[in-house]
């Protein structure tokens, strides 16, 4: 009924605990997830659950904010995500969040690896998932520069303005526990507006658990509770939510095709 479309199962808090998880994703209607890779070297655990397991699928990618960690080229990417059960590229984008005494010009090389990323997209018609923070207007340029025109803007948290960008660029928008938060107005105004059509849910997991379990570890299970705010901004069944984000799940990401 549900599927989580970001979520880190090979983190080991949750790698260790994954049968207890795959029981509670069943109690909670939540059949599929797209496992995401954050850096080479991790692929191999990431791919590996995709391949044990049926109802999960993989990512190919090096998060903006991970250094000293392998640097992707454009030929790598390419070549595992010609495995079976890569559905994305990514996750992959750019943060300045954490600058530390750095300017913006400093982040080129983030500017560059998100670059490499495009391309890789564009050579396997695989989507990217998109990672932006304190970064909208550079995230933006780069993909109109380089012609990125389908993936998903994951765990959403930017303006209306950005998400009207997303959107002018074809890209799907997909909202996490944080649309739960109390302080998340702003954010829920953005899901209102954002049409049914485009929408993804995702846990993010560990990450960003929702309420009620703000505060805890997350895990796929919980994606129900998105889903259930969606429903309570748009007035509409959550059933309706669930069918909407899981057709354009399968929309967005091969999963039929990469098997």
């Amino acid at each position: 009924m549900f599927v989580d479309s970001h979520c880190h199962l090979a983190f080991p808090e949750l790698r260790a605990k994954l049968p207890e998880i795959r029981a509670a994703m069943a109690e909670a209607l939540v059949d599929r997830a797209l496992c995401i890779c954050t850096t080479l070297e991790e692929f191999d655990d990431v791919h590996s659950l995709a391949t044990e397991f049926d109802n999960f699928w993989s990512s190919v990618g090096v998060h903006p904010d991970n250094e000293d960690v392998r640097e992707p080229d454009v030929a790598t990417l390419v070549a595992l995500a010609a495995r079976p059960r890569v559905v994305a590229i990514g996750e992959t984008g750019l943060d300045y969040y954490r600058l530390n005494g750095r300017s913006v010009a400093d982040m080129e090389w983030q500017r560059e690896r998100f670059r490499v990323h495009i391309r890789a997209s564009k050579e396997t018609g695989l989507p990217l998932v998109i990672h932006t923070r304190s970064s909208s207007d550079d995230t933006v340029a780069v993909l109109k520069e380089e012609g990125g025109d389908a993936g998903v803007f994951h765990c959403f948290t930017e303006s209306m303005a950005v998400a009207r960008a997303a959107l002018d660029l074809g890209f799907y928008i997909s909202f996490s526990g944080i649309l739960t938060f109390k302080n998340a107005a702003d954010l829920r105004e953005v899901a209102a507006y954002v049409p049914l059509d485009r929408c993804l849910i995702e846990t993010d997991s560990p990450y960003l658990a929702p309420v009620p379990y703000r505060g805890k570890t997350n895990n796929p299970s919980y994606v129900p509770y998105v889903a259930r705010q969606i429903a309570e901004l748009k007035g509409v069944p959550v059933e309706a939510i669930a069918q909407a984000t899981t057709e354009n799940f399968e929309r967005l990401f091969p999963v039929r095709q990469r098997v």
